[in-house]
């Protein structure tokens, strides 16, 4: 087991030069979406990446790019299987954030500003603790590394959720660097979340005149959702027969255009639901799916805007969990705990896999997607000498 005293200490001009980095990065703004924005950051952790050795590959989408990047192992640790590192790059905030309501500020024990927690800051983490560990006073024995920084995490990860998969294989484990629980420990298991458009066609007539030759979408869409609430309602009730079962409803938005003098011909709405059992989020996803108009001359069609399946610890990843935080006892002095959490992210891609996950591997703070988003600027060493330590410790 790797022992505080192999991990070399974190230098003031490594702190400083992580501090430097931090700021640079938020001041980037990088909304999801944003290719250019996006091509200039990645471009940078490119860089970044390459000056310490790894192999990168960009992947250009649309939207932006996604970047991958790979170390072998060294010394006693070539032969190690491969621990996966997952960040993103996007933000949820738009160009000129900074410049208007959540500004950089920095000093003292926090540091606040767009992205500094969810989550520029994870990024910062791995690369200190890869300067870290591959400067001349770091330990000879490291297990190979490959990271996966995506573009679209914020919107569900449309166009990266094939690729991280595809990076996943491969490797035993694999830690997200999203904000951990406000007390620092780490999240294992988290609730699925999958948006869904449901959108009725009718056919339009004079409501009037010939309101018999119209069907109206608007009425149509009013008793397909009171279905989707039996549907919800149902699936409620079964999984409050399971401790710690969790379903979530919630009607986004209703679209409805017309005019009372005639009978619609097209309504539609925004779905989303949250489960943290694998096998009734697929029941009630199924049962949305098979959705069949009431009304002769209607049509219904289901389409998923995001999905991100139920994450329900394994053994696995509490085994991993607990070999960090019997880690984090051994290099930082006290043990870290783990929880399941309620948001989504990259790393739900992962929970069904083969690998064992955990996330939350950030530091502490908080006001993700909120004016209040700061980072607690004690908690980023922390999570740097940890990282090291877990990067360097044998686990098979």
């Amino acid at each position: 087991m790797t022992s505080s005293s192999s991990i070399p200490a974190i230098s003031d001009t490594a702190r400083a030069r992580a501090l430097a980095t931090l700021e640079r990065y938020v001041l980037q703004e990088t909304p999801t979406g944003d290719r250019a924005a996006s091509v200039t950051f990645v471009e940078e952790l490119s860089d970044r990446y390459t000056a310490l050795g790894g192999d990168v590959v960009l992947h250009p989408v649309d939207g932006g790019v996604h970047l991958v990047a790979n170390w072998p192992g060294t010394g006693r640790g070539a032969g190690a299987s491969t621990i996966l590192l997952v960040g993103h790059s996007d933000t949820v905030w738009p160009v000129g954030t900074l410049a208007g309501a959540v500004p950089w500020i920095a000093g003292g024990e926090r540091i606040a500003g767009p992205g500094v927690y969810d989550m520029k800051s994870g990024l910062v983490i791995i690369e200190e603790a890869l300067e870290l560990l591959r400067g001349p006073d770091g330990p000879t024995d490291l297990r190979p590394v490959r990271i996966i920084v995506t573009a679209d995490e914020e919107i569900g990860s449309p166009t990266s959720g094939d690729l991280l998969r595809a990076t996943a294989e491969g490797c035993a484990v694999a830690i997200g660097f999203e904000s951990p629980h406000p007390d620092g420990s780490l999240k294992v298991g988290r609730l699925g979340s999958t948006r869904l458009n449901l959108a009725v066609t009718g056919v339009p007539a004079h409501a009037a005149l010939d309101p018999e030759k119209g069907v109206s979408a608007t009425e149509e869409i009013v008793d397909q959702l009171l279905r989707v609430r039996e549907i919800a309602a149902e699936a409620t009730a079964r999984a409050a027969q399971t401790p710690d079962t969790t379903v979530l409803y919630n009607l986004g938005s209703i679209t409805a255009p017309g005019r009372a003098n005639v009978v619609s011909d097209a309504s539609a709405a925004e779905l989303g639901f949250r489960f943290s059992d694998p096998e009734i989020e697929q029941s009630v996803l199924s049962e949305i799916s098979a959705l069949s108009a009431i009304r002769a001359g209607a049509s219904v069609e289901v389409t998923r805007l995001s999905y991100r399946p139920a994450w329900k610890p394994r053994a696995a990843d509490l085994d991993f969990a607990a070999h960090i935080s019997a880690l984090a006892e051994s290099v930082l002095g006290a043990p870290l705990g783990q929880l399941p959490a309620a948001g989504a992210a990259d790393t739900n891609l992962l929970g069904a896999s083969d690998i064992a996950v955990i996330d939350g591997f950030g530091p502490r703070g908080g006001g993700a997607h909120a004016r209040s988003e700061h980072i607690l600027v004690a908690s980023l060493w922390e999570r740097i000498t940890l990282l090291a330590a877990v990067l360097s410790a044998p686990m098979n």
